[in-house]
C-alpha cells in the first residue's frame, strides 16, 4: 500500500530506500501536481476555505495519491487511517468505522484513505455512505480506473473526483535532482542517457526513484551513454490493462486518428497497443469495424483490405503478420470517409423499433394460396424487370409508415457515384408514382 510519497512514522532503523527518504513532508514539496495543489487549484481552494470534503483521486501509479491524502490529514488535523481494498474485508471496515466513531466522540475527525477503492464491490462501497453523511469519516479514495465506470453513483455524488496527471519529463527531472541532492552526487549518465532514464519511468515517480537507486549503486568510471544504460536496465512495462481504462483510451485514440485521416498518428497508437501486449486479433477486428463505420461505401475496397490483413495475420502470426494490419491502418486513414451507411443503419433500427410489428404492404407479399390471393396478397405487384429501365417505382414501406429516406450518400469517393444512382432512382420513382 506504500505510495511514492507516503510519509509515515517509520523508525530510522537500518537503511531506508530512496523513495522513502524523499517523501514530501508538506504539500508544497509534492512534485508534478501543481494544477491540483496551487492556490487556484481545487485542493488549494478547499484548504484555503477550510472546507475539505470527500475526494476520489484518479490517476496512474506513482504520482503521489497516497502522499497527498496523508498530507491533507496533517493540514486539517484529522487522524489518518489507510486501508487497501485489496486486503480489507467487511469485518475490517466495521472496526475502522467503529474506531472513527470513538475518535469523533472525543473531538477528533478521521480521514480514511482507501487505496484501490474501485476493487470494493457495490455493497462494500455502499457501506461508506452513512459514515460519510454523518461526518464519521472524510473519505479519500484512490483509483487508477475510471471512477465513472468503477464507483457507485452514490459514492461519486458525495465526493469530488480530482485527476492526478502522470509526471512530465520536467517533473521527473526535478525529482531526479532532488534524489541527487540526497545521494550527494550526480548520476553517472550523459545527457541523452539521463533523458532515457526519465523516459523509462513512464511518468511514474516511484519507478524513477527505484531506477535512480539502481544506477547510483553502480561502480562506474565516467558517464554512461544510452546504450550502456539500456543494457543494464530494463524499460518499465507500459501501463496497460486489456480490460481497463487504458485499453479503451488507446483504441479510441487509434479509431479517431483513422477517422481524422492521420496515418502517422494512427500508426503510433497501433504500435502503442502492440507494444503494450494487445492481442493483434482484437486490433484486426476493430480495424475492420473502422472500415465499415467510417469509410463505408466511400471506398468499398477498405473492408476487403482489412479482411485480407486479418487473414494474413492469421496465417503469419506475430510479428510478421502485424505488418499486414499496419498496412490496413494506413489504407483506412487515407481512404475517403463516409458514415452515411452507419447513420442510415442506426436510423433504420430506430424506425424498426418505433413501428413494431407493422406488416409489409400486401402488394409485395407472396400469394401461394387462393385464400391469400382473395385477401389481396401480391395484388398490384409490378415485376421490376418487366418495367421500363428495370424500375417500377413502387413503394415498399408499410402503408402506415410511408416512404422514409435513411441513406444519404456523401460527395466523396465511390459514394459520389452512389449518390447519382440514388438521385436517379428518386427522380424515376417520383415520375412513376406521379
Amino acid at each position: 500500500m506504500a505510495d511514492l510519497f507516503d510519509s509515515g512514522d517509520t523508525p530510522d532503523i537500518g537503511p531506508r530506500p530512496l523513495a522513502d527518504r524523499l517523501r514530501p513532508r508538506t504539500l508544497s514539496e509534492v512534485i508534478g501536481q501543481e494544477a491540483l495543489l496551487g492556490s487556484e487549484g481545487p485542493l488549494g481552494v478547499m484548504l484555503a476555505s477550510k472546507s475539505l470534503g470527500s475526494i476520489i483521486f484518479w490517476g496512474p501509479p506513482g504520482v503521489g495519491k497516497t502522499t497527498i491524502a496523508r498530507l491533507l490529514a496533517a493540514e486539517t488535523d484529522l487522524h489518518f487511517v489507510q486501508i487497501s481494498a485489496i486486503f480489507t474485508g467487511v469485518p475490517d471496515l466495521r472496526k475502522v468505522f467503529e474506531a472513527a466513531k470513538h475518535r469523533r466522540a472525543n473531538g477528533q475527525g478521521t480521514l480514511l484513505f482507501v487505496d484501490e477503492i474501485h476493487r470494493f464491490n457495490k455493497a462494500q462501497q455502499d457501506g461508506f455512505l452513512p459514515h460519510m453523511e454523518d461526518g464519521t469519516i472524510l473519505l479519500v479514495g484512490a483509483t487508477t480506473e475510471n471512477p465513472s465506470f468503477e464507483l457507485n453513483a452514490a459514492v461519486l455524488s458525495r465526493s469530488q473526483v480530482l485527476v492526478l496527471e502522470r509526471l512530465t519529463l520536467a517533473s521527473l527531472e526535478r525529482l531526479a535532482q532532488r534524489a541527487e541532492q540526497d545521494l550527494g552526487r550526480a548520476l553517472p549518465l550523459d545527457g541523452p542517457a539521463r533523458e532515457a532514464l526519465l523516459e523509462m519511468a513512464d511518468g511514474d515517480g516511484r519507478a524513477l526513484l527505484n531506477l535512480i537507486e539502481q544506477v547510483a549503486a553502480w561502480k562506474v568510471e565516467g558517464k554512461l551513454n544510452t546504450d550502456a544504460l539500456t543494457t543494464r536496465l530494463m524499460k518499465r512495462a507500459a501501463q496497460y490493462d486489456k480490460s481497463g481504462d487504458g485499453h479503451y483510451n488507446l483504441i479510441s485514440a487509434l479509431h479517431k486518428s483513422v477517422r481524422g485521416s492521420d496515418p502517422d498518428a494512427a500508426l503510433y497508437w497501433f504500435a502503442r497497443m502492440l507494444d503494450a501486449g494487445e492481442d493483434p486479433r482484437f486490433l484486426a477486428r476493430r480495424i475492420t469495424r473502422m472500415a465499415v463505420e467510417d469509410i463505408g461505401l466511400a471506398d468499398p475496397q477498405a473492408q476487403a483490405i482489412c479482411l485480407q490483413g486479418w487473414d494474413t495475420y492469421q496465417r503469419l502470426g506475430s510479428p510478421e503478420g502485424e505488418l499486414a494490419l499496419a498496412q490496413a491502418v494506413v489504407y483506412l486513414a487515407l481512404a475517403p470517409k463516409s458514415n452515411a451507411v452507419y447513420v442510415a443503419y442506426k436510423a433504420a433500427r430506430k424506425a424498426a423499433k418505433q413501428t413494431g410489428s407493422v406488416p409489409p404492404p400486401k402488394h409485395i407479399l407472396n400469394a401461394p394460396t387462393d385464400l391469400m390471393k382473395s385477401l389481396g396478397y401480391n395484388e398490384g405487384y409490378a415485376y421490376d424487370h418487366d418495367a421500363e429501365d428495370g424500375f417500377s417505382g413502387q413503394d415498399y414501406f408499410p402503408e402506415t409508415m410511408g416512404r422514409t429516406e435513411f441513406y444519404a450518400p456523401v460527395e466523396r469517393g465511390f459514394e459520389r457515384d452512389l449518390k447519382k444512382r440514388v438521385d436517379y432512382f428518386n427522380k424515376l420513382r417520383a415520375n412513376r408514382q406521379g
